[in-house]
């Protein structure tokens, strides 16, 4: 599904030369769950984003199923993004403005659904999360474990090919943290492809590759059982 080739990015500024990411070479199967692992300033951060369509700055060639990124416009690659990709973030980027229902409508406002064709859409992935009676609450009524579960249902919304999920239990306590890290595990035994970015030991036992990443390099590949 994802292959990256001999991947560089560089940061320029007045005083130097930063190369953030240096000849990665990765490839995402459909279907795998990926802990991406390493300490801050590793590359985590540049990584996650030009795999989710976000930043097309790059050298090297990164194909998504077999058609090479840099070959489509800006507004191709939002459509892309949108409609492949579902980000889960450890603040849960929540809009506290709009009830549970608007904040997952979002995705498929965007992809051009009605609001009247979204309702069975929003309350499919409120029954897969358990949060169907939360409906019309405000993210600042819920829990974090609950907040991020929102989030995760606004992820998959869409039926993305795959979910970018960045700390996902940064901010939650160790019980809710498992609870989370379970529900992904779920959600890929039902076929979803997760790439999952960790600075924590404890949660790469859930995926089942993992990828170590330092000073911009794969150092590290590892199938886990």
């Amino acid at each position: 599904m994802i292959n990256l080739k001999n991947i560089n990015k560089y940061y320029y500024s007045e005083e130097e030369t930063l190369h953030v990411l240096n000849d990665i070479n990765l490839n995402v199967k459909a279907g795998e769950f990926i802990a991406i692992m390493g300490p801050s300033g590793s590359g985590k951060s540049t990584l996650i984003n030009l795999l989710g369509f976000i930043d097309k700055k790059f050298e090297g060639t990164y194909l998504f199923e077999g058609r090479k990124i840099g070959d489509y416009s800006d507004k191709e690659l939002s459509s892309i993004r949108n409609q492949s990709v579902g980000f889960v973030f450890q603040n849960f980027s929540l809009i506290d403005t709009l009830t549970v229902s608007e904040n997952i409508e979002l995705p498929l406002l965007y992809s051009g659904l009605s609001p009247k064709d979204c309702k069975g859409r929003v309350l499919e992935v409120l029954e897969k999360v358990g949060l169907q009676d939360k409906i019309n609450k405000y993210p600042k009524q819920l829990s974090g474990g609950q907040q991020q579960r929102i989030a995760i249902a606004r992820a998959i919304v869409n039926h993305p090919k795959f979910i970018i999920a960045d700390e996902p239990t940064g901010a939650l306590d160790s019980q809710t943290s498992k609870d989370i890290l379970s529900f992904f595990q779920k959600l890929n035994r039902e076929g979803v492809t997760i790439i999952l970015v960790t600075h924590d030991e404890e949660t790469v036992q859930y995926c089942n590759r993992l990828i170590k990443v330092r000073d911009g390099k794969v150092i590290e590949e590892e199938v886990l059982t």
